[in-house]
Formats: C-alpha cells, sequence, structure tokens
C-alpha cells in the first residue's frame, strides 16, 4: 500500500540523522528520469527540515539503447557523470549525495568518495524504504559479520541441493552495507542489510546450484528449475540446466563481455525485516529487489566486476544471485547454517 508523505519525511530523518547531517552541511540530491517522485519531494523536505543546504542535480538518462532491462543495474560502467566535469565537482562540494539515480560501479563514485563526500543510494519503493528504515542494530550485526570476513582466509559454500563452491580471501577487503552513511568517504545503500567480500581473483573454484526458489537479479524472477554453475579459475566456465539455465546464457551473452562470468561478491544477508517472498508481490519494474538481496541468511553471490573493491575487473554486465538453504563457511566456522545465521 501507498505511505503518507508524512511517514516517509519521518523515514528520510530518521536516516539522515543515522548519517550524522549536521545543520549547514551541503546535500545534492541526485536525479533522472526514473527518479520516484515522492522519494524526491520527502526528501527535500527532510533535508531541509534538519537545516541543510540543499541543491538537486538532474541529469538525462543514458544507455537505455543498450540495456535489455529498464532497472538500473541491468547496465553498468558509464553513467550521466561520464565525462560530465561540472556535476562531478559539485558533488566533490557537497558532504552528503542523496542519490536517487544509481551511481553504482562508476569509476566517478569512487572519485567523489574519494573526496570524501558520503554517498547513500535509495531508488526503492517509498513503502520498500519505511519498511526497511536501518538501526543501529543493523550496524552491529554487520559490522560482526564484516570483521570475521577480514579475518578469514577462506569461504566455503554447500547446500542440499549441491552447491560446493570455494572462495579464497584476502586479495579484498569486506564491505559491510547496513543501510546509512555515518562516516565521511562512506557509501551505502537504503535498504540493505548484508556483510560481502570478493574473492581473490581467479581463484574461486567449485559448483554453484541455483535452485528452484532462488532468485536471478535484474530478471526479477524464481528459478523454476535447477541451474549448475561450474566455477574454474574465478569464473563460471558452464551453465547447465533447463529454460532457466538458456535464459541466463542467453542474457549474459548479449553483453559479449568474458569478464561477465567472473565470480564477483559473495556474502550473506542479515536484514531480518527483508523478507525472500517480496519480489513476487511487486511488478519487475517497480523495483530493483533489495528485500531479495538482503533477507536474513541468504547467499547472495554475483558474476561481473570487482572494480567496486579495488580490482581491475569492470563489465557491463552484473548478476546477484540470492539462493536460500545454504551453509556458509569462514575457515572453520559457520556462520549460516542451511539459510540460517548463526548467531
Amino acid at each position: 500500500m501507498p505511505i503518507s508523505d508524512h511517514q516517509l519525511i519521518e523515514a528520510w530523518r530518521e536516516v539522515l540523522t543515522l548519517s550524522r547531517l549536521e545543520t549547514g552541511q551541503t546535500v545534492t540530491i541526485l536525479t533522472s528520469a526514473a527518479t520516484h517522485p515522492q522519494t524526491l519531494a520527502c526528501a527535500l523536505i527532510a533535508t531541509q527540515q534538519m537545516g541543510a543546504i540543499v541543491n538537486r542535480l538532474d541529469l538525462p538518462p543514458v544507455n537505455g539503447e543498450k540495456a535489455f532491462s529498464r532497472d538500473s543495474l541491468a547496465y553498468l560502467g558509464t553513467t550521466p557523470l561520464t565525462g560530465n566535469r561540472a556535476a562531478i565537482a559539485a558533488l566533490k562540494a557537497s558532504d552528503l549525495v542523496l542519490d536517487l539515480m544509481t551511481l553504482l560501479f562508476s569509476p566517478e563514485q569512487h572519485d567523489i568518495l574519494k573526496s570524501g563526500t558520503k554517498i547513500l543510494l535509495a531508488v526503492e519503493p517509498p513503502e520498500v524504504l519505511a519498511r526497511l528504515v536501518p538501526t543501529l542494530e543493523d550496524r552491529t550485526r554487520v559490522l560482526a559479520a564484516t570483521k570475521k570476513i577480514g579475518a578469514a582466509r577462506e569461504m566455503r559454500v554447500s547446500s542440499p541441493a549441491g552447491t560446493a563452491l570455494v572462495c579464497p580471501l584476502g586479495e579484498f577487503g569486506p564491505t559491510a552495507e547496513y543501510g546509512f552513511v555515518d562516516e565521511r568517504g562512506r557509501w551505502d545503500h537504503w535498504p540493505s542489510g548484508f556483510a560481502l567480500t570478493f574473492p581473490d581473483d581467479r581463484t574461486a573454484h567449485g559448483t554453484i546450484v541455483i535452485d528452484r526458489g532462488d532468485i536471478l537479479l535484474p530478471q526479477k524472477r524464481y528459478v523454476t528449475e535447477p541451474i549448475v554453475l561450474t566455477v574454474e579459475g574465478g569464473y563460471a566456465t558452464k551453465i547447465e540446466g533447463g529454460v532457466d539455465a538458456a535464459l541466463l546464457r542467453d542474457y549474459m551473452d548479449t553483453f559479449g563481455d568474458p569478464e561477465g562470468y567472473a565470480i564477483s561478491h559473495i556474502g550473506w544477508g542479515l536484514q531480518p525485516r527483508a523478507r525472500w517472498s517480496t519480489l513476487g508481490l511487486y511488478d519487475r519494474e517497480a523495483t530493483i529487489g533489495m528485500d531479495a538481496r538482503a533477507f536474513e541468511g541468504n547467499f547472495l553471490f554475483s558474476l561481473g566486476p570487482n572494480n567496486e573493491a579495488g580490482g581491475s575487473r569492470t563489465t557491463t554486465c552484473h548478476i546477484d544471485i540470492p539462493l536460500r538453504g545454504c551453509t556458509v563457511k569462514l575457515d572453520d566456522e559457520t556462520v549460516v547454517r542451511d539459510g540460517r545465521v548463526v548467531a
């Protein structure tokens, strides 16, 4: 159901407070053609109520003729900021950027963060934002998980469906997504709630079975028959199965980029208020599927770039796949058992 402006303004104020927005700081709200009007309107009110100096930077959409989906994560790399020095300068001069457009996996985003600017991405529907307002408890749980990841040298994932994946760790640090930006130069995504890292480049190996009920993103599709990925040298070298496997292969083939088949980030969901079933209640173009990415106990892995972690691999293809029922081990410690987070 829709929510009132009052509810969304209060949600924004809570997130902005957690993000340590102070009177007199500069906030730039980054928008484009797909920005939700209620999210924008309420962000403008909340930031001004809190005494910020507020700007809106609206940029034209790009990549529409290249992408095979309207999802903002379906085609990565170039953004409306690419080559736009004036816009980049304005964002670097801001204390906080509210990204209502989606800058993920772009070199411009990294450049802006290095200046000390904080960036908070918020592109889910208003009612999802209000339902999944982050908390300090979310931060505590996610940081505890990332501490374990940072100390580990190997992640092993298994499942009754047949997943048996080994990912050596240590080349890239852990990433915590808990929904707000409370430090200079921090990026986060509201809503979220998961811990992740990237395997050492070209080392992940084994088998991943995407079972019935697991989710493909940005397809926003529940798998109806198993898809088997053979992982060798950090890449999915085979994608086998029935129609679902054929659909995934065909989609990935459209990019014509072998780097799209690399194992990207790996981790697990830690958000108890996010639900696996929510995706089935939404039109595909209404959400980017953050419930699916964050629901507690999923093993979330992806295919594609690792430049978000400081790696050299860039590609416009990025697939997120949350699996249910997996057991995740860091070295000899089980952190998720049969799809349930170990306390």
